[in-house]
């Protein structure tokens, strides 16, 4: 009984250091990254973009810019829930997409680095701070491209530009998931266990589906050239969602392009054909 004891114990041990460590490697995994290790991220790839604190109201925020031609549209990509600017560094960096177009991309409020602001939980201050970051490009050659959560706050926006592209939108409050995991958020005796980029984005996800319905009636609205780019596998934001665009935009203005079998991280398994999707909305 106390070899039996004694064993148990060892198990109970390693578990918990095994546990700790999975913890720590999330953790830091995860966390966003500064701006030093990002340059070095792209650099690898490559290119050197412009890294850049800008301000929008009373915040700071984290904006990451490749422009080399001015002359080419701009590709400004929002992120989604959670997300940084490095989301779509293979894009920043590929050569093809690079004579196509410059690309800017930047850290929603919460999700930069050190960042001590919380999320707003606001679909009509991200579009704010979207049109604040595009109003010095040319409207006529800027592409607004939303990734997830990202995808209504580029399409909530009513002013003119070249083009909007969404990658797996979540934009319906009615198929909208809650996974169980927000429960470790929600719970105070385990909310300590959630590392801080996680309960900003577990705040955000909570509120989404109300907001949503402040927004879902009017995607019809949207003046642009709308193409929804999703995975028909994608069980984090469903695929009903861009099947719900299409039922409310204007035929002639709206495109849906199925990524057969892909998930929601399809920005990042799926990356050759979504290049290529980039490609053709640029010719």
């Amino acid at each position: 009984m106390k070899l039996f004891k004694k064993i148990l114990k060892i198990i109970g041990v390693i578990v918990l250091l095994l546990f700790i460590g999975l913890y720590i490697l999330f953790y830091i995994a995860t966390a966003p990254k500064s701006d030093k290790k990002v340059l070095k991220e792209f650099q690898e790839l490559g290119v050197t973009p412009t890294i850049t604190k800008e301000k929008f109201k009373t915040f700071e925020y984290r904006k990451v810019a490749i422009v080399k031609d001015t002359t080419l549209p701009t590709i400004v990509f929002v992120h989604g829930t959670i997300g940084s600017v490095l989301d779509f560094k293979r894009y920043m960096t590929d050569s093809l997409l690079l004579r196509k177009a410059n690309m800017i991309i930047y850290d929603r409020i919460g999700y930069n680095y050190k960042d001590k602001n919380n999320v707003q939980e606001s679909i009509a201050f991200e579009v704010e701070m979207l049109e604040h970051i595009a109003q010095e490009l040319d409207s006529s050659k800027t592409i607004l491209a939303g990734y997830s959560y990202g995808g209504p706050i580029a399409l909530a926006s009513k002013k003119p530009y070249k083009k909007v592209i969404l990658f797996a939108p979540a934009v319906y409050s009615k198929v909208e998931p809650m996974p169980w995991a927000l429960n470790f958020y929600k719970w105070k005796l385990t909310r300590w266990m959630v590392p801080p980029i996680w309960r900003q984005a577990s705040k955000e996800k909570m509120t989404h589906r109300e907001d949503l319905k402040n927004f879902e009636q009017t995607w019809g609205e949207n003046p642009n050239q709308v193409v929804s780019i999703h995975g028909n596998a994608d069980g984090i934001v469903p695929f009903d969602n861009s099947t719900y665009l299409e039922r409310k935009l204007p035929k002639e203005r709206f495109e849906l392009v199925t990524i057969p079998e892909a998930g929601h991280g399809f920005i990042w398994s799926n990356f050759t054909e979504l290049k290529n999707e980039l490609l053709k909305q640029l010719n």
